[in-house]
């Protein structure tokens, strides 16, 4: 049996030029994007305060002006990231291209993706820059990734960059990603530039959206200078990436449901990437079982329907090839709302194999497995 695979949560990798030929300076004056390098002198000196361990050459130090790009990106995680980046690195260099992204893509029978930020989402998202330094870098990254995408468009499906840092900006900035062609969005989970995705400010955009068929993928990750779910708490790697990915997709989803959002738009298309599947099944019950029945009376206009419906009618998630309870998932959601990404290139994916999707997980059964790989992407992405 040929699956014709779509790997729906693919990165690029913005190389430093394109912040350069893509992006109007006067727009992000006093935010530009810089690399500071490490030097071999420097390490051997960290090596004298930290010992022989610390003696490696660091990945460089991003920023955008005077900015750190990274929350809580320590001198420990950076030592650590020195040790495991040459496991990636080639990987990250044929992202950073489409004729070799292609060219991974066919040794991993991978058939066609949809293109997800890697660094631009850090930095549009960041909560110290401008709303036009914003705007800015996501129109220069979406400008880019067309060209990106252009190479071979019906195997590179671009997924367009929102920036929400000013609301009343948003249909503007959806607009021209439609204009591209492009039927899918992007944006973070997290409150950004104050603002929670329920918020009354975005209730023109979400209208927008579905009149105009385009879906929404949100997607998260750790160490984004943003209130990410554990920045409250934790300072730590592990910490800070245990909590960052599915709890953010946990609040994106309540928020979007308590504020009627859901209920307002059923042909929203919703789609919650990079957590796996299973936070849904503890998640979704105690909202049908415990909230939803608590007071029905302060929730009547607008949240209609037991919030598992809701999900059920217009949300999507990707799943882990081999995390559990994926029965349970389908039983509860349908295997119609699950989709697969490989997270390429990103290296704590990298050593998941791939190759034969179709042995993976005894809980999916064949016609279930082509569905979520080949025809459930067409559904939500628009393509």
């Amino acid at each position: 049996m040929t699956i014709l695979i779509h790997d729906a949560d693919r990165h690029v990798i913005e190389t430093p030029d394109i912040w350069q030929d893509y992006v109007d300076p006067a727009e992000i004056k006093g935010f530009e994007y810089s690399l500071t390098y490490d030097t071999q002198h420097k390490a051997e000196q960290r090596s004298l305060r930290l010992g022989q361990s610390a003696r490696v050459v660091l990945p460089p130090t991003l920023k955008l002006g005077e900015y750190p790009l990274l929350n809580c990106w320590n001198e420990d995680i950076q030592i650590e990231s020195a040790k495991v980046f040459h496991k990636s690195i080639d990987k990250r260099k044929s992202a950073a291209a489409p004729h070799t992204m292609l060219q991974d893509m066919d040794e991993t029978h991978i058939h066609s993706a949809s293109l997800f930020p890697n660094v631009a989402s850090y930095i549009v998202n960041h909560q110290s820059i401008s709303h036009q330094a914003s705007i800015a870098y996501a129109r220069g990254y979406n400008t880019w990734l067309y060209e990106y995408c252009s190479h071979n468009p019906a195997r590179l499906k671009g997924v367009g960059l929102i920036s929400r840092h000013d609301p009343s900006s948003m249909i503007s900035q959806l607009e021209a990603i439609e204009k591209m062609g492009w039927t899918s969005i992007t944006m973070r989970p997290e409150i950004i530039a104050g603002h929670h995705l329920g918020s009354s400010v975005y209730n023109e955009f979400w209208q927008a959206c579905e009149e105009k068929g385009i879906s929404i993928a949100f997607h998260g990750g750790s160490n984004l200078q943003a209130p990410t779910a554990g920045t409250e708490r934790y300072t730590s790697r592990f910490a800070l990436h245990a909590c960052s990915h599915f709890h953010e997709m946990q609040l994106a989803f309540l928020s979007l449901l308590d504020a009627g959002v859901l209920e307002r738009h059923p042909k929203l298309k919703l789609g919650f990437f990079e957590a796996g599947a299973s936070w849904l099944l503890s998640w979704l019950w105690r909202l049908d079982n415990i909230c939803y029945t608590e007071f029905p009376g302060l929730i009547k206009n607008r949240i209609k329907m037991q919030p598992s419906e809701y999900f059920k009618r217009q949300c999507w998630v990707t799943i882990e090839m081999d995390e559990p309870c994926l029965a349970q998932v389908i039983e509860t959601i349908g295997h119609d709302r699950l989709l697969f990404g490989t997270d390429f290139p990103h290296p704590d994916h990298l050593h998941f194999d791939y190759t034969n999707l179709e042995t993976q997980n005894a809980d999916i059964k064949s016609a279930e497995l082509v569905d979520i790989l080949q025809h459930n992407p067409k559904q939500f992405f628009g393509y």
